[in-house]
């Protein structure tokens, strides 16, 4: 059978096509099909296009180059509705095509269309009436299209046809809910639990539709119920946790969240996923006691091997800033799963933190056994040698990376020059810093990180500053949230004496970060601006976060300015 004789047919559109290019079309067609067998998908749609413009008639071409539309469009919502029209014409010719009506009324149903989605399917149905796919489609494209009565009529019919199910009955409950009828949805729940009425899954639900429907007593009694045929349930806890929070009983919560989280019979996601909310809980209270701690210890004794409560756990020391303990847990998530380079990367960007960079470079050795051609761990070792003075060993890892990186990765590349101005920034080469930054930026004109680092170069040496405010300009267009960045286009007016504009940056920039260098920033602008006594406040702050500074520590000894 030929394409044409299955295809719709307008025949107005018709008479205006020759037979030869009808076939032309058809030949094209199945061609596309084939590129998409292979997955050339824009050959696939390139063939679509022109065997439509040959003959648009075509109904059934017009419909796979109206679903071509959707896929590589979906967010444009112009070429959608291009798209649904193409697919449209077939439907209108052909609603009887299983698939062709089924993919339409989806498609209809994802972009917001439900009537739309409904009529298709509708028709498709009243064609094909003991289909069980189709009228499951047609019951939820009733509820979706808000008609819930409807739609729990269409679940009865489909009980009737092929026997109820627990998906019908859930199905029904949620129509019931979503109409706040209690009395619907209850009776339906006591329906499916008369089938088993020792399952602890329908107890519960049962539980929570109580809650739902704001009768806590009869909530309580179910959850009661199910703890009595199920005592080890991790699940029956959490909802017990629920109902103490709904209840504003926060001793009774803590207690049955720790219960969940010792259950043997929870599984490991969902214990993870319990802890992390109630780690953000407590971290939002400021609770510092020990519980959290404890219920980590429980957990890792129940599941010594699991990678990810040890992650979870080093996640919880670094948001506490305690770097020390995050290191020590990655380490145990990183024995188990070694060749996790994100675990790698962040076992470094974590000892960094802590100013130990001889141990971030030892994970590094660690982390390029397993993963030896990352450039990202690579460009991390350099950053690590950069901190710890050694610009020259930071200048030879980064200048063999430019070997490694693809040369169409200029961002990347980008990156490195910057890395390597930056070591020789350190090291006094103005010429090669500036070379450096220039190859950077040249490579890649709007890359923040050269931008903001040039630009604070150049304010550090009181050089073409009007560049320099561009540049930091573009930076923070780029990043108004990075505090670095903001810092620097206060310090380029600093250096152009412009101290009211560099004041309202510099407290811009505090108020995301009080980064010690910020701060001492902070005092420096605020004394140029005769707020001398808010100046010293701002040194001291910096000091007490670096001690060890002997620029701070003469500025808060003398109570005055000096150059870096």
């Amino acid at each position: 059978m030929t394409l044409t004789a299955v295809a719709g047919k307008n025949e107005a559109a018709t008479q205006g096509v020759s037979l030869t290019d009808k076939r032309k079309a058809e030949y094209i067609y199945m061609e596309a099909q084939n590129q998409k067998l292979a997955g050339n998908y824009d050959a696939f749609h390139d063939l679509l296009v022109h065997a439509h413009e040959i003959d648009p008639s075509n109904t059934a071409i017009s419909f796979y180059l109206g679903m071509c539309k959707l896929k590589m469009h979906n967010t444009n919502e112009s070429l959608c509705n291009e798209g649904l029209s193409l697919m449209k014409e077939h439907f209108e010719a052909q609603p009887e095509d299983l698939y062709e009506t089924t993919f339409y009324s989806d498609a209809n149903m994802q972009l917001g269309h439900p009537d739309e989605a409904l009529r298709a399917i509708k028709l498709l149905n009243e064609r094909n009436p003991i289909r069980l796919e189709l009228q499951v489609r047609l019951a939820e494209a009733y509820s979706r299209s808000g008609d819930y009565t409807q739609s729990n009529a269409t679940y009865d019919s489909i009980a009737t046809l092929f026997g109820n199910a627990i998906q019908i009955t859930s199905s029904k409950i949620e129509n019931y809910m979503a109409m706040n009828d209690s009395t619907g949805a209850l009776r339906e729940m006591r329906g499916l639990l008369a089938t088993a009425p020792q399952n602890d899954s329908y107890i519960l639900a049962m539980s929570g539709l109580f809650q739902h429907f704001g009768m806590s007593d009869s909530a309580l009694y179910y959850l009661d119920r199910a703890q009595e045929y199920s005592p080890d349930n991790g699940l029956i806890y959490l909802t017990r946790a629920q109902y103490c929070m709904e209840a504003g009983d926060s001793a009774g919560y803590e207690q049955q969240i720790y219960n969940a989280l010792t259950a043997e019979q929870l599984d490991v996601d969902t214990k993870l996923g319990v802890l992390l909310s109630y780690i953000r809980e407590k971290l939002a209270q400021e609770d510092t006691t020990q519980r959290i701690n404890n219920l980590f210890t429980i957990l890792i004794q129940q599941h010594p091997h699991e990678a990810k409560i040890h992650q979870l756990y080093s996640e919880y020391f670094y948001a506490k800033k305690d770097y020390k303990g995050a290191v020590e847990q990655l380490g145990y998530s990183l024995d188990v799963n070694p060749t996790d380079a994100d675990g790698w990367r962040n076992m470094m960007i974590l000892n960094m933190m802590d100013d130990n960079y001889a141990e971030a470079i030892k994970a590094s050795e660690k982390a390029l056994e397993y993963n030896p051609d990352n450039i990202d761990l690579r460009r991390y070792v350099a950053g690590c040698y950069h901190q710890m003075g050694e610009y020259n060993k930071a200048i030879e890892i980064y200048q063999n990376l430019i070997k490694a990186v693809d040369s169409t990765d200029v961002v990347t590349m980008a990156d490195i020059l910057t890395g390597i101005g930056d070591a020789y920034s350190e090291l006094g080469d103005t010429i090669s810093t500036i070379a450096h930054y220039q190859l950077a930026l040249e490579l890649d004109p709007l890359n923040s990180g050269a931008l903001n680092n040039y630009a604070y170069y150049l304010a550090q040496h009181a050089k073409d500053l009007d560049a320099a405010e561009r540049m930091a300009a573009l930076a923070v267009k780029a990043e108004p949230e990075n505090a670095n960045f903001i810092d620097t286009y206060a310090w380029v007016y600093f250096a152009k004496k412009d101290y009211i504009k560099a004041l309202l940056y510099i407290k811009s920039a505090v108020e995301k970060d009080e980064d010690n260098h910020l701060l001492e920033h902070y005092g420096d602008i605020l004394w140029f601006n005769d707020e001398k006594e808010q100046a010293v406040e701002q040194w001291t702050k910096a000091l007490e976060k670096e001690p060890d500074n002997e620029l701070l520590q003469r500025k808060v000894k003398n109570k005055t300015y000096y150059e870096e």
